[in-house]
């Protein structure tokens, strides 16, 4: 049977005239007990043990229990607060020593300390509560939180650690100068909850964190919206993120999984891996990103499906010895490139496409850097479709480029290995070769370049086999300077340009064409003579140099035509000219401060 106590700050009939002494009548009597609290204010610390409820009966904020300094209330056994209002400053507002406790329509406020602190073995539960300026702490703890508010906290909003489990529903984190929610070497589950203004991630999981939210909003967020770090998981479905600086960060050997989520507005990335941190992304959506939608840098290896980039800067980089997995991806509207893959890094695009960005594919990086194109196809493209440079390696597979400037180019020292794939309607070529590039191509379909459909220029090496170059404007295939190659069963088709212009250095086998084939040699440049004055003791020459007089050091040169003085004649002969000595240029120097050589 439960009995009943009432408090009243006057008193009155039966009335206790404070709180502490109702609690010590309901401990002598050892049983479950209700006390009601008429409004007032109440400056007194309470210590609750056993079986016992704290009923406000005023109207919110009317029952207010606030001490000069200490915890309010020190809880242990079953304990139920409604209707309260706890004021505390420099301690633990609420602490919780074992058992279990509830709060119910409650508002704690702490002033430099703990709104809650709910210790290892202990079960709290809050519902439909209000927590301000201090932290909701569950060390070691069980919890269910419902319908609370979380406001201005001065660290972490609710903190979860030390092996806690938390479930928190429907509640809303605001203005936390750290984290709204952090998880630490715990479990936490957030479903329907809102947070905004924190300073640092909204929600962050560390230390082998198991974190699962489930239809949450985050916005207007000073860093990430959900950060997992050191080794945490979870899962993570229907996230809503406008507004913050990173989406979704995932570091240090974390590898949650991440669904049917939308990132937008996000000022620098929309999902973030990094530092050999994992994670799969399934159905998601970025929008607008300032400057990389999907970023993996420095180890990171993420695995992205069926997810979809809109607007924005960068669609996919990888950067920094990072690795990625793309299938299914949609890149469109970006100001930007929409592939990136740089600086020994390592990529994998498969059923990809890629729609009205300034450039398709861009590879820059030594050897080490790597790509790997499957049934992708990029159109509306302002510049490239794929771009490789550097000594990076590249394979397409089943890749369509339609509608832009370039196709396929590969440059200094790069390869690009090409297999199955088709350019449509471009405007400067279909697939150029230049510096020491490599170029390898089977089954390459190049169909309506404005210009040419294969370049290979400076030293690059062109191998094609089995491919087809239809109606370019200027020449189907094309090779200058020192560039080579070979051409093997393939054709040059259409009603305008030529079929092949070379320079000799190419091997021609089984073309046909019914267009002109032409050879251009260049001819050899003659050999430039420079001299070049540094102002030394005399001139300086790059190559070799006859037939001429020279003098330094003088100040005057006077230059003489002398005519040769006439033959003698030999009695009885007729003079003979000498040839070549009918005249002679003497050059007289008058020396004045040098010398002539």
């Amino acid at each position: 049977m439960v009995r009943k106590y009432v408090v009243a700050p006057h008193g009155g009939r039966r009335a206790h005239p404070d709180i502490s002494s109702a609690l010590r009548a309901a401990a002598e009597r050892h049983g479950p007990a209700l006390i009601e609290i008429a409004p007032g204010h109440y400056e007194e610390s309470l210590t609750v043990r056993g079986e016992v409820e704290l009923t406000g009966l005023g109207g919110p904020g009317s029952v207010v229990v606030s001490p000069p300094r200490g915890t309010v209330l020190d809880a242990f056994g079953t304990v139920r607060v409604r209707g309260l209002l706890l004021v505390g400053r420099e301690a633990d507002v609420v602490d919780c020593l074992g058992g279990s406790l509830t709060l119910e329509h409650t508002e704690v406020r702490a002033h430099g300390g703990v709104c809650v602190h709910a210790r290892r073995a202990s079960l709290v539960t809050l519902t439909d509560s209000v927590f301000r300026y201090g932290r909701t702490l569950f060390a070691g703890a069980g919890g269910t939180i419902e319908r609370c508010g979380f406001h201005d906290a001065a660290d972490n909003a609710l903190a979860v650690i030390e092996g806690a489990r938390v479930s928190v529903r429907d509640s809303r984190f605001e203005g936390s100068r750290i984290h709204g929610v952090r998880v630490s070497d715990a479990w936490a589950e957030l479903v329907g909850c809102a947070l905004t203004g924190t300073e640092k991630a909204a929600v962050m999981a560390d230390t082998r964190a198991e974190l699962t939210m489930s239809g949450c909003r985050v916005d207007s967020v000073h860093a990430e919206a959900v950060m997992f770090i050191e080794q945490s998981r979870g899962l993570v479905r229907g996230l809503r993120v406008s507004d913050a600086e990173h989406g979704i960060g995932v570091a240090s050997g974390a590898d949650p999984v991440v669904r049917d989520s939308v990132f937008a507005d996000c000022r620098d990335t929309g999902i973030n891996v990094q530092t050999t941190g994992r994670g799969t992304f399934e159905d998601c959506e970025v929008v607008d990103a300032g400057s990389v939608s999907v970023f993996s840098t420095n180890g990171g290896a993420p695995r992205v499906n069926g997810c979809r980039v809109t607007g924005g800067n960068v669609g996919v980089a990888v950067v920094d010895k990072a690795r990625g997995h793309f299938t299914g991806v949609v890149v469109e509207d970006l100001s930007g490139v929409a592939l990136r893959v740089f600086d020994e890094s390592r990529a994998v695009f498969e059923q990809t496409r890629v729609e009205r960005c300034p450039a398709g594919l861009e590879v820059r990086g030594n050897g080490g850097t790597t790509a790997q194109l499957t049934d992708v196809r990029i159109t509306g493209f302002d510049l490239s479709a794929v771009a490789v440079t550097g000594e990076a390696r590249v394979t397409l597979t089943r890749v369509s480029a339609e509608h832009g400037l370039l196709g396929f180019g590969v440059g200094e020292e790069a390869s690009l290995r090409v297999q199955d794939c088709d350019v449509s309607a471009t405007r400067a070529g279909g697939a150029v070769a230049f510096g020491r590039a490599r170029l390898v191509a089977r089954n390459l379909t190049v169909t309506g370049s404005e210009a040419f459909g294969l370049c290979g220029t400076e030293s690059a090496y062109v191998d094609v086999a089995d491919s087809r170059f239809e109606d370019c404007a200027a020449a189907g295939v094309t090779f200058d300077e020192s560039g080579g190659g070979r051409l093997v069963n393939c054709s040059v088709t259409g009603a305008r340009g030529m079929g092949v212009q070379h320079n000799g250095r190419v091997d021609l086998v089984s073309l046909h064409t019914s267009l002109p084939v032409v050879e251009r040699v260049p001819e050899p440049a003659p050999p430039a003579v420079q001299v070049v004055n540094h102002h030394y003791h005399g001139p300086v020459f790059n190559a070799a140099v006859h037939g001429v007089q020279l003098a330094w050091n003088n100040d005057e040169v006077t230059q003489r035509i002398i005519e040769p003085a006439p033959a003698r004649a030999t009695p009885g002969t007729t003079p003979r000219a000498t040839p070549g000595a009918d005249r002679r240029t003497i050059q007289e120097l008058d020396d004045q401060n040098g010398a002539t050589p």
